[in-house]
Formats: structure tokens, sequence, C-alpha cells
């Protein structure tokens, strides 16, 4: 058996007692050395650290598709040669049983999806990549076998959900989508119970006020970690906790539950990084870091997306230079997960506070005559605002109908900032290959497919392996400023960031760490840009280039990663 930490039985207990009863404490605390015991074995004791190494792509399971072979097969097959070495890690979105959402509503979290792979296919995959596993424990599937058996009145799962009195007043909740909070389900006694449904009639929330609840996800996490899970996506967190008359949204036992998983976590492995997803306001975002210390590794940066599209569409930085000026962490052990597309929207609701509303309203319109689309929300006035911009990352930064040289060129800038920012980059699959909006996906009225067409992986190839295709100039551009980020530690997670405007335009951010140092410069405008050299001996590692002159110049859209000699 491998060693593990002793748990902190004094710190442990008296957190726990600040969400259950006494006599659950105790039977909690009992749980949690069970699982504990149980876990040792099958979860290798090590310490790990986050280095400049470290680029997650985002993709589906089976994002990438080879008929009569197993999803997850593929797609570790496309990593394997196209992506790896720069990019070493795999955030595989939901890969279990599921009824909805596209894999966020999971009927058993202990098992994958048949049409993907099966548990042999995702270890296999985690000896050559990190891998990033879906915890989706807000909420659980109306066909789950937990669901079901509260259903059927039995015992042990009475308290696994939560029936509310329609009566109620429940117009403080804060709402993601504009869908009923409270969704009726008849049991099997013929009573009827309105439960809590956050997102969906299908994604019944689960009720951590129950130990048992508690206990069960805890279970899913470590189970996770037993499969190869290097990465833990805590996802739509932010809600786990319910409270009738308060927002239910950042609770102080939210936040206390995965301070809780994370001490029990790190007392089996010290080499699994929690990672939170919280598509709000900035300053919402980023409490889940805790101290610093006690609660997520890495919190999603969800004010960059919108943020450089808005840069983009405005040719103007320093509402970005201002933000990005802003950004403190709590201790050097924590860092954003940084990330510019993924399966979901463009969440516009961080932008608030940072820009205007009538800005949001005029990017979410930019969005729209891209071809995209945009979902919005109810607010408590009964007014609606936009929520998410629902178009592949691209289209969103260019018109579908500009030239192939400008759309890369807006997309490789907004790519070059967020390989250049601190943290940890998330490339999502269709970013990186050059994807455009697919409009067969929203057919079906899921706006959020507009960015997750499924493809032939011997057609990708070919287009990839095409001189002169759109999917071949930007992937090799990508790949590109990849080999040279994860070989300079000026780009480590945690390295030194310093942000600069030296005009409305351009955008820089110097890095430093040990004895590499890089300014990486940004031209938002379409055109040319001239600003006073900040060192006179630098070298564009893209190029090879050396400037020795007083003075730098950008080209439209263009990026330079400029190390100092």
């Amino acid at each position: 058996m491998n060693s593990f930490n002793k748990l902190d039985k004094q710190k442990l207990i008296s957190q726990l007692e600040q969400l259950y009863k006494p006599y659950e404490v105790a039977w909690v605390f009992n749980k949690i050395e069970t699982l504990q015991n149980k876990y040792a074995s099958k979860v290798e004791f090590k310490k790990g650290e986050l280095s400049q190494k470290d680029v997650i792509l985002i993709t589906y399971g089976d994002n990438v598709q080879k008929k009569g072979q197993p999803h997850i097969k593929t797609l570790q097959q496309f990593v394997d040669k196209y992506c790896a070495p720069e990019i070493n890690g795999t955030h595989i979105l939901p890969f279990y049983p599921f009824t909805s959402d596209d894999g966020f509503s999971v009927k058993d979290y202990f098992e994958v999806d048949e049409t993907l792979g099966d548990w042999e296919a995702v270890e296999n995959f985690s000896k050559t990549t990190k891998l990033m596993f879906d915890a989706v424990v807000n909420h659980i599937s109306k066909s789950s076998n937990w669901f079901k058996k509260y259903l059927e009145n039995d015992a042990f799962y009475n308290d696994f959900f939560i029936d509310v009195d329609p009566k109620t007043d429940v117009s403080k909740v804060m709402r993601p989508r504009a869908l009923p909070l409270l969704s009726p389900f008849k049991k099997s006694n013929g009573s009827v119970k309105n439960v809590w449904t956050t997102f969906s009639e299908d994604q019944i929330d689960l009720n951590y006020a129950s130990p048992k609840v508690f206990i069960a996800v805890l279970e899913v996490l470590l189970f996770y970690i037993s499969k190869g899970a290097k990465f833990i996506r805590l996802d739509a967190i932010g809600f786990i906790w319910k409270k009738i008359g308060a927002s239910c949204i950042h609770l102080p036992e939210a936040h206390l539950i995965i301070q809780l998983y994370r001490a029990i976590i790190e007392t089996l492995t010290q080499n699994v990084y929690i990672i939170t997803e919280t598509n709000v306001p900035h300053q919402e975002n980023i409490s889940y870091f805790g101290n610093g210390f006690n609660e997520a590794q890495m919190v999603y940066n969800f004010t960059l997306p919108p943020l450089l599209a808005y840069s983009i569409m405005k040719e103007n930085v320093s509402v970005l230079t201002r933000w990005a000026q802003s950004l403190k962490m709590p201790s050097n052990k924590v860092c954003f997960f940084n990330f510019t597309a993924s399966h979901d929207g463009v969440g516009v609701r961080p932008l608030q506070g940072i820009i205007n509303d009538d800005e949001i309203f005029e990017l979410a319109k930019r969005a729209e005559a891209h071809g995209g689309r945009v979902s919005y929300k109810n607010n408590e006035d009964g007014s609606q605002s936009p929520y998410e911009l629902n178009c592949n990352y691209m289209d969103l930064l260019s018109n579908p109908n500009e030239n192939d040289e400008i759309r890369i060129a807006k997309m490789m800038l907004s790519q070059s900032v967020m390989l250049a920012m601190p943290g940890v980059p998330g490339i999502y699959f269709h970013s990186l290959v050059g994807s455009q909006n697919y409009y067969q996906g929203i057919e079906s009225g899921i706006n959020r497919r507009i960015n997750r067409e499924k493809l032939d992986f011997d057609t990708l190839i070919q287009n990839l392996n095409t001189k002169g295709t759109l999917r071949n100039k930007l992937y090799n551009l990508y790949k590109k400023v990849l080999a040279f980020r994860v070989n300079e530690e000026a780009f480590n997670p945690y390295a030194e960031a310093v942000f600069i405007q030296p005009s409305e335009h351009l955008f820089i951010i110097k890095r430093t760490k040990g004895g590499s140092c890089f300014y990486v410069v940004h031209n938002f405008s379409d055109n040319n840009q001239k600003m006073k050299a900040l060192k006179n001996n630098v070298q564009d590692v893209l190029t090879n280039e050396i400037f020795l002159d007083k003075q730098w110049e950008f080209k439209p859209y263009e990026y330079k990663w400029l190390k100092v000699l």
C-alpha cells in the first residue's frame, strides 16, 4: 500500500461542523477515513509542480472520429501525433453516459460512454498525456440511478435532492438560464415533488446539505484520480450549496466544500490540481483561489475571452491593459487557466464592471453579425441581458467574409496573448485546427453546438497537411509559437508578468524568470504601429530577426515574441 498523509482530524471536524450536525460529522469523518484507505493503494503518492510545459487541449472525446474505432482511441492518435510534445495535457469533456447537454447531464459517474470507449482506453491515454476529468457534480441526470432511487422512495437517497414548495419565493436565486428553477416529478407513491434544477429539467441538483452526498461525490473524485486524472474540473461548482432567500451562488459553504475536498485529496497525492469553472464576474471568479493555499489551484480566466474580442473590436487595449495590471494572485501557488474558446460560448457576465452594458450589447451584436447566436439570461427586474455569445472564436473576432490572412492574423493575435499570459493555457480543439461556425450544429436548437463540430480524422489530417488551407496555416502558426513557449522558463505559470501599454493599440506582456526575459508585443489595430524600443538587443524568436534599432515597428494585427539577448 502506498503511504499517505494522515488527516488533520481536529481541523477537518471543525470545518465539517460548519456544514453538518454533530452526529453527522462523526459519520462523515469515518467515511472519509474509509475512502482514504480504499484509494491509497490506487493512487500514486507524489508531489508535482506545474511548469511552462503544461499546455492543455480542450476537446470532446469524439471531436475526431474514425469509422469502426472507439473515439477515445482516435483522439489519442490525434493528440500523440499532432499535439504532443508542445501540448502535454488533454481535457476530455464529460465522457460518461449522459442524457442531454452534450455530456453535462451524467447518468453514471463511474462508467465511460460506450460510444467513446472504456476505462482501459482512458487509462492508456493517461500514459501519454496529462488528463483533465470533468466532475459534473452540481447536478446529475434525471435518468441516473441516484435520482431513480429517490423517485422510488429508497430511504438512502431520500435527501440526495432538494424539493421545494412551489409557493416559496426563490426570486433571489441567481439564474444562468431563462428556464424554471423547479421541475415537478412524480414519486412512486404518487406524490409530486418540485425538485431544484438550476440548469434544466434533466439536470437535477444534488443536495450537499446531505452528508451522504458529500461522501458520494468525494468517492467520485477519488475514483477519477485512480483512473489517471491529473486535473479535476469542478463544473458549475459555485451553485452547489442552496439556501432559500439567498442567491445560491458562491455561498461560504460552497467554498468550504471545495477546501475540504482538496485537503482530503492532498492526503493521497499532491500531483492533482483542482480547477474551478465559475463563469461569473471577475472578482467573484477569483474568490475560488481561497487564501492561495487552501482552495482551487487553478481558476478559469473567464474575463480573457470576451475582453480580447472586445479589444480587437475596438482596436484599443486600454481596458485590457488596466484589467491585466489589476491581476494579483493570493499566493505563488495558484494561477489562472487561460483560454479563449471552449465547448461553451463566450460568456459576457465576466465583463460586468469592466465595460458598460451598452458595450456588452455591442459585442453581442457583433457575434450575431458574424453568424453567431446570443443566449440571454433573465434579470430580477424582468429584463434580459446577454449571457453568452455562441460563435466560433475566429468568427467572433473577424467577419467570415474577410480574407484568410486577416482572419488568421486576428485569431493568432488573440492566441498569442493567451499563451503569453501568466497561468496554464487551455486550447480548444477547434481553435487549434482552424474551424469555423458549424451551422448544422444549431439546427438542433442548441446554440452552443455552433462550436462543437465532429470531424472525420482522415479528412482533418489531409486539411492540416495541405499547404495553403486555412486549417494548415493556422495550425502551423500555432504550433510554432508553442514550440518556443514550452521551452522558456519565462512562461512558467507563476513567473513574473508586467503589462505595458505604449499606445492605445499596443499591448505588451513582459515575462521574466531566471535568465529568461521576453517582451511579447501585440498590435490590436489594422494600421502599422511604431514605438520606442524597450530594449535595443532583442530577437523575435518566431522569425529569428534581431532588433538593434531604437524603434520597434509592427504590421496590422502582428505579434512578436521578443527575447532579450
